[in-house]
């Protein structure tokens, strides 16, 4: 501990041993200290000039103004320094309030910081079972897309089958349309021949009426002279009528067989014409229902072609999905891992600067209680200052610690005014 003094002397002027020393950041228990002085220390003997003797001179000194205006700027110097020190005190308060406040935040943030360990055990959890509702899906998703590809290879099968049919009614088809080709041109044909037939029937109708007009006329224009045997009758009216009615039969006949046999030609033509076209309808409605058969599988295996597809997608993407999501919680675990070092590192050195703050402000409290100490003694001793008589051969002293040795020209009694003050500074 250290002790600065303040002397006064008989001009006024205060003389300082030294300044405020620095804060202490180690204990700040002041220390008794005694303030009782032996007076056979502090009083002696002094020996004055008889020049002392004389009256004094009574003007005023006008140094007393000057030492009075110098303790009034000390003065006015001393409270700048206390505001400024109570403004410090104030903005270390306000820096302690929000370090208070920071302190709270920051034990918050450790709860909630202790409570990361179990969100992310619950997180992992949630993931597994994710996973685990993945894996299962994929696994009935395999067991799907097995029924769906052995539905695919029935559908297939059964395609194949229709296909095979479809080319055997196709190979029907032709052959009964060759047929249908080679009876309609037998039917062309034989309408050609009919149409031939009738045109030289009408050809020998006409050449037969033709002969026989001109035999008739013949015979009617020719006279004949016929050595007739007498013993015979003949009736050539007769024969010529049996002869005509002959050739008048057989050409019936003919006509009426060409007539009949084509009739039953054409009708039998007609029969297998009428069956052919059913049997080409039929074949026409079977080849129809095959290619609807054919579509339909067509649009059943784009159908499942395009689920499978679609299943295959989505369990990519929830594989995909959940990779993604095990990658982010394992960096996130890491990440988290790894600024928990950090943040405790931080958290120690903010109380570090919080606890050397606190020491800081503790220092600065104690300083100002002292300062202030030291201002209420100073008002005491400037309202109950010290005097000193001196007399001849005798000094006596009352109420004063310190004291200075004192010159004068004069030889009147001296009256000393001894004003004293204590810095105490704490190291």
């Amino acid at each position: 501990m250290s002790v600065r003094t303040k002397h006064r002397n008989r001009s006024g002027t205060p003389i300082y041993s030294q300044g405020f020393s620095a804060r202490s950041m180690g204990s700040y228990t002041i220390p008794r200290t005694s303030s009782f002085v032996s007076m056979g220390a502090l009083v002696r003997v002094v020996t004055t000039d008889q020049s002392l003797l004389e009256p004094l001179n009574l003007e005023i000194d006008p140094n007393v103004k000057v030492a009075c205006t110098q303790e009034k700027e000390q003065i006015k110097t001393l409270n700048n320094r206390f505001v400024s020190h109570i403004n410090k005190v104030r903005t270390l308060e306000q820096e302690n309030k929000m370090l208070q406040t920071k302190w709270k935040l920051l034990n918050e943030d450790t709860d909630s910081n202790s409570n990361i360990e179990s969100v992310l055990k619950s997180y992992i959890a949630n993931l597994e079972k994710k996973l685990g509702d993945l894996k299962t899906a994929n696994e009935y998703g395999e067991e799907k897309k097995g029924a769906l590809h052995h539905q695919v290879d029935v559908y297939r099968e059964k395609y194949e089958k229709e296909i095979n049919k479809r080319t055997d009614g196709e190979n029907d088809f032709v052959l009964m349309k060759r047929d249908v080709d080679i009876a309609y041109m037998s039917v062309a044909s034989l309408h050609h021949n009919l149409s031939s037939l009738k045109i030289e029937l009408k050809f020998l109708k006409d050449l037969h009426d033709e002969e026989r007009r001109e035999l008739q006329q013949k015979v009617a224009n020719t006279n004949v002279v016929v050595e007739m045997d007498n013993s015979r009758n003949l009736n050539m009216g007769d024969i010529v009528s049996e002869v005509k009615t002959h050739y008048e039969g057989i050409a019936a006949r003919g006509r009426e067989e060409v007539e009949s046999w084509y009739e039953a030609k054409l009708h039998q033509m007609a029969t297998e014409a009428r069956r052919n076209d059913t049997e080409l309808q039929d074949n026409k409605k079977e080849v129809a229902e095959l290619q609807q058969t054919i579509r339909r599988f067509e649009m059943k295996i784009h159908a499942v072609s395009s689920e499978r597809s679609a299943i295959e997608r989505r369990l990519a993407e929830a594989e995909e999905k959940g990779d993604k999501a095990l990658v982010d919680a394992r960096s996130s675990i890491k990440d988290l891992e790894q600024a928990l070092p950090r943040e405790k590192l931080r958290m120690a050195k903010q109380i570090r600067d919080y606890q050397d703050l606190m020491n800081d402000k503790m220092g600065l409290d104690v300083e100002i209680s002292t300062y202030m100490n030291l201002l209420e003694q100073e008002e005491k001793k400037m309202q109950n200052p010290s005097y000193v008589y001196i007399k001849e051969g005798v000094a006596k002293a009352e109420n004063f610690t310190a004291q200075t040795p004192l010159q004068s020209p004069r030889s009147a009694p001296l009256l000393i005014r001894i004003e004293e003050s204590e810095d105490v500074i704490y190291s």
